[in-house]
């Protein structure tokens, strides 16, 4: 066998023959012993080799991030720092490293972010950098489990699409045997389509493309979400608690499953109380107009909107979460379902710590309504014809949402940017590695 276990593993034996494999974190000679600090994904452990040792003189020329196998006998006693101690019987060069490394994955000498992005394998050797993303598999292992326990279905929908959902927002192109099709946007048309199979209760966990210059540290080109769909709502609010619930169920299996990872990355976290607070427009004007923001009667939110709510929801209530409801219609998609008699939406955002995590609500449902809504938006019917076709043969009443894995990754750990919380980020200028 290549390797027994992994370090992690091996503060639950006492003594034994064991024999592990990772990169050299350190070496030091001091006295009569060279000790080599060697690390795998799930820790570190001290190498032990005396200097009139058979190995002593085998190891001088080990270097830092040479990969390296170990065989030996655990020591008894713990180690002070490290809590692990070998004394070796064999030590195997597997892959030398160059000298120096590109960047320093010991945090001693920081790195600017592009620079990290271009080395990104060396970089995710970092303890904290791969705190990170195991942090977010919790994440998103806590939303499946809620998901699955609760008869939601997990399905796999198309990421090659012949026309957006969304009309105005940016899709890339591609060639699809001669025919213009796209990356989607999300899966939300396809989701629907399958409340109207009878399914019932599904989700979706994928990648999703927005071909938008955007360069600020909240956006990405590829992004990754838990998209949520369900049938026999009352109205957006079923959706708003569905949502609430996978939201704290993912932080509290984070929260319980991580604990060291979050004190490596310094975060004090628990799962976050319920309910969310819920601002509705058009009383939202009132508050913004209140913190010297006035954005005009039935228009959109801007960032600053989101930021100030923010602040006045966490000084009212107390809470980094919050929903926001009943949007204006004219600023949503086709698919949202209008309030009867009125310019509001049943379409919900719900925000994190001042950053959007999700867009979703009710869907309309009825036939004649969506080709009304189309038209009025400004879109061409027949675009659509392969979608609305068959809300003509019965329709239950249905909504959901899609949250951004990574927005809720970076919201959740205090993130300075998204790029961290992707190991491999793809935006307007980084497409490699």
């Amino acid at each position: 066998m290549f390797r027994t276990h992994y370090i992690g593993d091996l503060k639950q034996l006492i003594g034994g023959e064991v024999r592990i494999a990772g990169w050299v974190e350190r070496v030091k000679d001091v006295g009569r012993f060279r000790f080599i600090w060697i690390r795998d994904k799930t820790g570190i452990a001290q190498v032990t080799l005396p200097r009139d040792g058979e190995l002593f003189g085998k190891t001088t020329d080990i270097g830092l991030h040479d990969f390296i196998l170990v065989s030996g006998r655990l020591a008894e006693k713990p180690v002070a720092k490290v809590g692990v101690e070998i004394i070796p019987t064999g030590i195997e060069v597997l892959s030398k490293a160059e000298a120096p490394l590109p960047i320093d994955v010991t945090g001693h000498i920081k790195s600017i972010l592009p620079t990290r992005l271009d080395w990104r394998p060396i970089d995710l050797r970092s303890p904290r950098n791969a705190a990170i993303l195991r942090i977010q598999a919790a994440l998103v292992e806590g939303m499946q489990e809620y998901l699955n326990a609760n008869g939601f279905l997990q399905v796999f929908t198309p990421c090659i699409i012949s026309a957006g959902s969304e009309g105005g927002a940016e899709l890339f192109e591609i060639d699809y045997f001669g025919q213009k099709a796209y990356l989607r946007q999300d899966p939300q048309l396809h989701r629907q389509l399958l409340m109207l199979a009878g399914l019932d209760r599904i989700y979706d966990l994928g990648p999703n493309w927005r071909a938008e210059p955007s360069h600020t540290p909240r956006h990405l080109c590829e992004y990754r979400a838990c998209a949520v769909e369900l049938s026999y709502i009352e109205d957006e609010r079923d959706v708003m608690k569905v949502e609430e619930e996978l939201v704290v169920a993912g932080i509290r299996k984070a929260v319980d499953k991580c604990e060291e990872d979050l004190k490596l990355l310094g975060i004090t976290a628990e799962a976050p109380r319920t309910p969310f607070p819920v601002l509705t427009f058009p009383e939202i004007y009132d508050i913004l107009s209140e913190m010297g923001k006035g954005i005009p009667h039935g228009e959109d939110l801007d960032r600053e909107a989101e930021k100030l709510l923010a602040i006045y929801v966490k000084e009212k209530y107390h809470h980094d979460f919050f929903f926001i409801n009943r949007f204006p219609y004219k600023v949503k998609p086709f698919y949202v379902m209008r309030i009867d008699g009125t310019e509001w939406a049943r379409s919900v955002d719900l925000v994190y710590k001042g950053l959007e995590l999700s867009s979703g609500g009710q869907r309309e449902h009825r036939y004649e309504r969506l080709v009304q809504q189309i038209e009025e938006k400004g879109l061409d019917v027949e675009s659509f014809r392969w979608f609305i076709e068959h809300f003509r043969y019965g329709a239950p009443p249905h909504g959901g949402f899609a949250v951004g894995i990574e927005r809720l990754t970076m919201a959740f750990l205090d993130l300075e940017n998204i790029r961290e919380a992707t190991p491999f980020p793809r935006t307007p200028e980084r497409m490699l590695p």
